[in-house]
């Protein structure tokens, strides 16, 4: 069946050459985007609750964005003056340059990864004798516990902020040819809102095994899949996919 609709499961991206306008103009479709899931900082008191004291930390491992703002969110409610000596590993180039909406970048002690978290194994190991925080989400990938017990790191996970699946239901009646998920909390999201969904003639595209997994397990048809050799991105993959599927309905 031809592809005229796709709905994205994230917030619609800021930046004019974003791959899926490209998309949208290259196949003459037409895709919306509407975040499934989204975030909610928690409390100074329910960070104290999880015995986290700032002061006892001498350096700071940041793997989002969010989990920058949450980190000086939180500092600022609990009236805690951020040192100069604070160390800051950054998984990636990304998340150091947003550092500097909060700190002068030239005064800080900042080591920055690659990409991946086990990127910044090397960097932690060398300080193996700071006192590291992690502040993170309610669902914390469970590779970077695992790299930092490897380490045999002095290291406290803290959640800072959460998950939250959000309220769909304006989206009742309306139909779509895709929907691109990338996480499982989104698929989770989708049931929650609509339990009653049947996939019918809709496509699922996803993003990642764990994505791919709870999509399955929630009896949906998995008709995209990324990344993949192929297609590294979800909007390489929905590009393939599409081409196949528009040109199949057009010979039919």
């Amino acid at each position: 069946m031809k592809v005229k609709t796709i709905l994205v499961s994230q917030p619609e991206p800021k930046v004019e050459n974003s791959p899926y306008f490209e998309l949208q103009q290259k196949l003459k479709i037409k895709v919306d985007f509407r975040p499934f899931i989204h975030v909610e900082g928690v409390s100074a008191k329910e960070v104290r609750a999880q015995k986290i004291d700032l002061n006892n930390f001498t350096a700071i491992i940041l793997t989002s964005k969010n989990s920058v703002d949450h980190f000086f969110r939180v500092a600022e409610e609990m009236r805690y003056k951020v040192p100069e000596d604070l160390k800051y590993f950054c998984q990636s180039e990304a998340i150091a340059f947003y550092l500097q909406k909060y700190v002068v970048y030239r005064k800080r002690k900042i080591y920055v990864g690659q990409k991946d978290f086990v990127d910044l194994s090397p960097l932690i190991k060398k300080y193996k004798d700071e006192k590291f925080l992690l502040p993170s989400s309610d669902q914390l990938n469970a590779d970077i516990p695992q790299t930092l017990n490897a380490l045999k790191v002095n290291w406290l996970p803290g959640t800072f902020y959460k998950t939250v699946m959000s309220d769909l239901s304006d989206l009742k009646d309306v139909y779509y040819d895709v929907l691109a998920f990338f996480s499982p909390t989104g698929i989770k999201s989708l049931f929650k809102n609509f339990p009653d969904f049947v996939q019918n003639n809709t496509r699922i595209a996803v993003f990642g095994s764990t994505t791919q997994k709870e999509a399955l397990e929630h009896g949906l048809r998995v008709d995209i899949m990324a990344p993949t050799p192929e297609t590294p991105s979800m909007t390489m993959a929905l590009e393939k996919y599409i081409i196949k599927a528009n040109k199949e309905s057009k010979d039919k």
